[in-house]
Formats: structure tokens, C-alpha cells, sequence
């Protein structure tokens, strides 16, 4: 048995090139891609090329060949990256007709993902229901549930999981907010019997089921793991909520190490889709400053936002900035934030104060680091593969390969069923 695992975001081997098949600076769309099928497309695409013919990816050739296989995050299940692993789209926020996709209700080759955790529950439940996203009477939790998946939704949901150790089978769809799920830094502070999974629970889940099912067989598991809200942190310039999401990406990757070393005829590639933020660490900065925040800026923004009460400057004072680290700030600090964009001056606050310099809201152009590990032999020749610089479309090559499945073949099966399918 071979496994494999993809962890988008160990050990520093070499760099990866990011631009697409239209820009510079790659959106997720065309670098998942790029990472998934081993092609370049345009910003905004995924699973297809720029002429709208769709791709394979390395998921789908191994789910093709008896490997089972994984989608574990912390964004919605069919954000860009997840989504480029299991469906096929020329419009990236086609988010009703990915989800239908990945759990085999419109994938043409019938194709589902064996466990996918995350968020997006919306796009799971019929139009009506409470919180729905779609606009469409299709109730994917109950088709996944008749084809045989074990569905979760909640944290009673997820600890009857018992980490993948117990009673529940693949495959299973584990989500657990409506939209993305909780930046880190806020899911600490949620009560412990409605917490959400984190990446590290969700991980051993998936590791622990895909495992079992697999062990002692010919084929063994494909995953991509994916800290997907470092990069929503690095968007919104917030620096609390970026730490905590990265120092839980290292909870990860602890994890993961630890398995390979009990495991060994498994490896991992792990590298970012892109850089975002376009952040820097100038002479004498300093990230303990930020360790005092208890919440990102998106929720204290709902916080702010949501406040009815007369007194603006004493909710700030009182509630906002002692849970953003910011308690000591200044008069003039405080008639910043009242006088601008709340989101944007607490940003530039604790950035100030740790030292922490943005360059941009949005992706750059910088080439992303790329990491390995396996053990022993396999170790030292995932080592001598690897190290070095690659465009990003060499990457899944290079999986398949070690895996002894065949892209080419998913393509051409894919492309026999035509393009109505793929959403525009």
C-alpha cells in the first residue's frame, strides 16, 4: 500500500512557481488547478483549461484506480483548492454546482470523494431550508446519506466520529458551518460543546478512516489537507487571526510527521498555492504583541457592526480592543478607529505594534516554498525528486507518477461525456 498526502500551505526542499495561464498573480482557481490536474488555466477557472475542456486531476485518477481518497479544510468544502481536486468548472464560484460534483450527484464519471470535512454546509441543503445557499430543490445531505455517506454536521456529529477510530465508515461528509469555518483564534473561544472540529482533529479523522479502509490492501489513500484560512487572514491584513491559524497548521503538519514516521510507505508534498498579503517581518519585529488577541477582526467586526447600544466609544473601549490586544491604545488611537474603517485601523494597529508590515489585500507574484517528508529510502529519493525549483503543474505530475495512476486517462474519460456539464 502507498499513501499520499497534498497539504496546501516538514521539511524546505525547493520553491514553486504560481503565475497563470493569464496573469502574474495566480488566483486560487487557476493555481488549484495547476497543483490538482497539472495544468495552467485562467484565473478564475478550475479543473478546466483556458478553452473550457476539462482536466483530471490527481484525486480523480487515483479514485480510478481503487485509491481512496480526501478533502480536508478549514474553508467551505467547495472553495477553490478542495474544489479543483474533485470537480470541474470555468467559473470558480460555482459553488452549488462543485458541491453536487463532489459527492457524485453531477460528477460525469460518478466519481465522489471519500471523505470531505470542512465547512459550506449551505450548499448541501435545498433551497428553503434554513440557511440554504442554493437556488435549486437538490438536497445533497440526504442524496450523499442514500449513497451510503455518514453525514455530520455539528460537534456531537463530529465527536461520534471518535476521530475516525470508531464504528462510522467511509464514506463520510463532515460539515460543520454554513460558511467557511471559524478562523482559529475565534474557534478557541467557542464553547466547548459546540466548537468546531479544528484542522488537526479533522486531520485524524481523516487519517484514521482512510486507514483503516485501506489497510492491508493493494491501493492506499490520496488526502489534501489545506489551512485554507491563512490565507483569509492574510487577505483581511489580520494578523492575530494569521498566527493562530498558522501555529495550528504546524499543530498539523506535527501530526502528520508523526504518522509518516509509523507509516512509512507514506510520504507528503506540502506547499501554498500562491503568497497573499504580501507581508514582511522588518528588523525588531515583534509577534508576541499579537498573542493577547482572543479574536480575529472579522468577528469583532460582526461585533461592531451589530451594536445597538449609545455609547460607541465605551463598547470600543470596554469589549472591542481588549479582545484584539489592543486595551493600552491611545485617545487618539480610539478616535482613529471611530473616525474610519473599523476593519482596516484595527489591522493597522497590532500590525504597527508587532512590527508586521502589508504589502497588498490581495495574491502576489512570489514563488511559495515547497516541502517533503517521507523516511528511509523513500525519504532520501522524495528528497533528491523534489528539491529544487518547479512550476506548480509539475507537482501533481510527479504524485501520479508515484502513485502509478494516469491523469491522461481521467481527461480523456471526462471529455467523453462532453462540456454541458462543466458550469459556466
Amino acid at each position: 500500500m502507498h499513501s499520499f498526502f497534498v497539504l496546501t500551505q516538514s521539511q524546505p526542499v525547493g520553491l514553486t512557481r504560481t503565475q497563470s495561464a493569464n496573469n502574474l498573480v495566480t488566483d486560487s482557481g487557476a493555481a488549484g488547478t495547476a497543483l490538482a490536474c497539472g495544468f495552467k488555466t485562467n484565473n478564475g477557472a478550475l479543473g478546466v483549461l483556458p478553452n473550457g475542456q476539462p482536466v483530471g486531476s490527481v484525486l480523480e485518477a487515483a479514485k480510478l484506480n481503487g485509491f481512496k481518497t480526501g478533502l480536508v479544510v478549514t474553508s467551505t468544502i467547495n472553495h477553490a483548492t478542495p474544489a479543483a481536486y474533485s470537480a470541474h468548472s470555468a467559473d470558480r464560484n460555482a459553488y452549488a454546482q462543485i458541491a453536487a460534483q463532489q459527492v457524485g450527484y453531477s460528477h460525469p464519471l460518478g466519481q465522489a470523494v471519500d471523505v470531505l470535512l470542512g465547512g459550506g454546509r449551505c450548499y448541501f441543503k435545498p433551497e428553503g431550508s434554513s440557511a440554504s445557499c442554493r437556488e435549486d430543490n437538490i438536497d445533497l445531505f440526504a442524496y450523499a446519506e442514500k449513497r451510503g455517506y455518514h453525514v455530520a454536521q455539528n460537534r456531537s456529529d463530529f465527536d461520534a466520529l471518535d476521530l475516525g477510530r470508531g464504528n462510522v465508515r467511509l464514506p463520510i461528509l463532515g460539515l460543520f458551518n454554513d460558511g467557511d469555518l471559524s478562523y482559529e483564534v475565534d474557534r478557541k473561544q467557542q464553547a466547548e460543546d459546540v466548537r468546531e472540529p479544528s484542522l488537526s482533529e479533522m486531520t485524524e479523522v481523516g487519517l484514521n478512516a482512510l486507514h483503516r479502509a485501506t489497510h492491508c490492501k493493494e491501493k492506499g489513500f490520496f488526502m489534501m489537507i489545506e489551512a485554507s484560512r491563512i490565507d483569509h487572514a492574510s487577505h483581511a491584513n489580520d494578523p492575530a487571526a494569521h498566527l493562530w491559524d498558522v501555529l495550528e497548521y504546524n499543530n498539523v503538519m506535527d501530526k502528520v510527521l508523526k504518522w509518516i514516521d509509523a507509516h512509512p510507505d507514506t510520504a507528503m508534498i506540502s506547499v501554498a498555492d500562491h503568497e497573499t498579503g504580501g507581508i514582511t517581518l522588518p528588523s525588531r519585529h515583534d509577534p508576541s504583541r499579537l498573542t493577547s488577541a482572543t479574536q480575529s477582526i472579522e468577528y469583532l467586526t460582526e461585533l461592531w457592526e451589530n451594536y445597538d447600544g449609545s455609547d460607541r466609544r465605551g463598547y470600543l473601549t470596554s469589549d472591542i480592543l481588549p479582545a484584539y490586544g489592543l486595551s493600552d491604545a491611545s485617545g487618539s488611537d480610539i478616535d482613529s478607529i471611530l473616525s474610519g474603517s473599523f476593519a482596516s485601523r484595527l489591522s493597522a494597529l497590532l500590525s504597527s505594534r508587532a512590527g508586521i508590515a502589508w504589502g497588498t489585500g490581495g495574491h502576489t507574484a512570489v514563488d511559495t516554498t515547497l516541502y517533503a517528508y517521507a523516511v528511509g529510502d523513500m525519504g532520501e529519493q522524495l528528497k533528491l525528486d523534489v528539491a529544487g525549483s518547479f512550476d506548480n503543474t509539475e507537482l501533481p505530475w510527479y504524485v501520479a507518477d508515484a502513485l502509478k495512476v494516469d491523469m491522461d486517462e481521467v481527461t480523456a474519460l471526462l471529455r467523453g461525456n462532453g462540456t454541458d456539464w462543466v458550469p459556466t
